[in-house]
């Protein structure tokens, strides 16, 4: 069932979809009551949102209108990463940022908190938003903002990664926070942020590094071609002697991203089913490795 989920292209998207409903119900039922920010460019929108309804006295009544105003900085962005980052990670990423858009706008503001205690909330907002955003990415898509942003930077050479350029701008945004609200909001607005980047990093499976050594006896070669033409990673291969039976048996030594162990398995199981696969996650790897986006 897991493997056919991350593997099959339509859904990987519905549940991407999915993710990103998960990520808005945490932040509007949880977040939003408490008068809390969101990082990156949606938190942008949040205070716009707020400073529109404190001095222009614009009601939006139950809704969220700053889903909206994300959807529309989102768009010059994504035409910017067109040829940065290639037509199928855009295109994931408009349905991704539309969905939670959407569920973002509609998906009503309790007009008192659910939680009132606000280290509470940020915990439960944060490990579904976490959730959520993990999902998004394990399935290959991505919720746009300043992530692409920093990508497209980090591709063309700038000294920017995405993780710097993020926490750049979020610094300024909560020192806006700081001196337009207060300082509990602007606190408790980072609070809730790291305990969902803690839970993303967890769910996030192409953050995982993962060490495999395959032991089969079938044809090493036909297996070596699937990891280089299918997974795009490299491999090394040699010949070992199993010490129990003194037989010969093939070794093939991969690094790979967790999301990617799942189809590894599938394809050894159906080339050997009595091979043995040992694998270590958490693997630390210098040098030419490739962390990908999405496919």
């Amino acid at each position: 069932m897991l493997y056919n989920t991350l593997h099959h292209r339509w859904l990987r998207l519905i549940a991407a979809v999915v993710g990103e409903l998960i990520s808005a119900a945490a932040l509007n039922l949880f977040i939003v009551p408490l008068n809390l920010y969101n990082g990156g460019l949606l938190g942008l929108c949040q205070i716009i949102r707020t400073l529109m309804q404190e001095y222009l006295h614009i009601s939006f009544g139950a809704y969220d209108v700053a889903g909206i105003f994300y959807f529309i900085i989102n768009i010059p962005i994504l035409l910017f990463a067109y040829k940065t980052l290639g037509r199928s990670f855009v295109l994931k990423t408009l349905i991704c940022t539309a969905s939670y858009s959407l569920f973002y706008s509609l998906i009503p503001i309790p007009p008192t908190p659910i939680v009132e205690d606000y280290l509470t909330a940020c915990l439960l907002g944060g490990i579904l938003a976490g959730v959520g955003s993990g999902i998004v990415l394990t399935c290959g898509g991505s919720g746009g903002g300043l992530d692409i942003v920093g990508l497209c930077l980090s591709k063309r050479g700038s000294a920017f990664t995405v993780g710097k350029f993020s926490l750049s701008f979020n610094a300024f945004l909560y020192a806006a926070c700081l001196i337009l609200f207060s300082p509990a909001v602007a606190i408790y607005s980072v609070i809730y942020n790291f305990f969902t980047a803690m839970v993303l990093d967890r769910v996030h499976q192409q953050n995982v590094s993962v060490q495999a050594l395959i032991f089969t006896r079938e044809d090493q070669e036909a297996l070596a071609r699937f990891i280089i033409e299918k997974l795009g990673r490299s491999v090394t291969y040699w010949n070992g002697v199993g010490a129990y039976t003194g037989e010969g048996v093939h070794v093939l030594c991969v690094c790979l991203s967790k999301f990617e162990i799942e189809e590894l398995l599938h394809a050894v199981h159906t080339m050997d089913p009595h091979a043995f696969v040992t694998a270590q996650e958490g693997t630390r790897i210098y040098g030419n490795f490739t962390r990908k986006v999405g496919d």
